[in-house]
This record gives structure tokens, sequence and C-alpha cells, in this order.
């Protein structure tokens, strides 16, 4: 945090080049998270563009009472947020495949084992499809980006007890549609 204190310090100071350094740094795992919020390349791309635009006008402002990063998710959802609304669009998971890309494979295991695996992942994204947005986004900022409740809250600007209960039932929601899906694949259904 003291670096992007630093950062930002220069960036205020008329420094683009330590702009340059805050972007270099963020933008990677700002997208990979976008991606799994919007379920596509392009608007994750899209979203995390307007995302460092939205932040550099809009610097002046951030006061350091939470991280930078946690700042800059916060304007990142609240834009995607608003990107899906006016998106609507729903994806099938085949076109998420083919926007995102299939999940890396584990060479090192047999065929029999890869195909599990390929299965596995297929029916989680399904599953995740089916989550609402508020919980989709409460997951994905725990389980695939590691974050704590209180930056959760943070981001979304909740309380941590909304978080924690959102949390609860996204996880809940999800086993409920796993079990269901791999009720039906032990049956032979689609």
């Amino acid at each position: 945090m003291s670096d992007d204190s630093h950062l930002i310090q220069r960036i205020l100071q008329g420094d683009t080049s330590a702009y340059e350094e805050i972007v270099r740094c963020y933008q990677q795992r700002l997208f990979n998270t976008m991606v799994h919020i919007l379920g596509s390349k392009e608007d994750a791309e899209d979203v995390v563009q307007e995302s460092f635009v939205q932040a550099y006008l809009k610097l002046g402002t951030f006061q350091g009472n939470s991280a930078f990063y946690t700042w800059l998710y916060r304007i990142s959802f609240n834009i995607a947020i608003s990107h899906r609304r006016r998106r609507k669009k729903v994806h099938s998971i085949d076109q998420v495949r083919e926007e995102v890309g299939n999940e890396p494979v584990d060479r090192s295991e047999g065929p029999g084992h890869r195909m599990e695996q390929q299965e596995s992942i297929r029916q989680v994204h399904t599953a995740l499809e089916k989550l609402s947005e508020e919980h989709r986004d409460v997951l994905v900022l725990r389980e695939l980006e590691g974050m704590d409740y209180d930056r959760i809250a943070d981001v979304l600007e909740l309380p941590v007890g909304t978080v924690r209960s959102r949390l609860h039932r996204a996880r809940s929601h999800l086993k409920e549609c796993l079990e269901v899906m791999i009720a039906q694949s032990e049956r032979g259904q689609p």
C-alpha cells in the first residue's frame, strides 16, 4: 500500500508514468476477475479499460481509507454492474467457453481423468451461471480472488454480515445446482 501511496502522489503531481505502473500492476488481476464476473473477455476488457480511465479521473477523490486496489475494484464492479444492466444478454456455457477458453488441463493424467476434469469444470461454470449476480459476485471475490470478508464488503459497499450471508447462500445454491447436475448425469440426462 505504501508503494501505491507513493505512486498516487506522483500521479497527482502530473507524473503519468506512475499511472502506467499502477495499470501494469493491477490490469491482469482485475481483468481475470472481470472475466469471471462478466463471462466474456471482450466485456471484461471494456470494463477494465473504463475502470482505469475512471480511476485516473477520480484519483483526486481517493482518500486512502482502503487499499488502492480495493478502491479500483469498487469502481470496476460498479462499471461491470452498469455494463451487465445494459447488456442483459445471457451467455451459454458453450459461448463462454468460446470467448474465455477452456480451463487449463493437467497433462500428467490420463485421458479419462482429463475428461472427468473437463466435465467437472463445465458443471461448475454452468452452476455459476445459474446463480444470481449478487451471489456470483461475492463467490468470485472470495473463492477465485481470495479476498477476505472485510475487503469484499469494501469492494461491494456492503456490510460484512451481508457479505457473509450472501456467500453462505451462494455456496448453498452452487452446491444444490451441482448436486442436481451430477444426479442428472448419473441417470444419463443432459
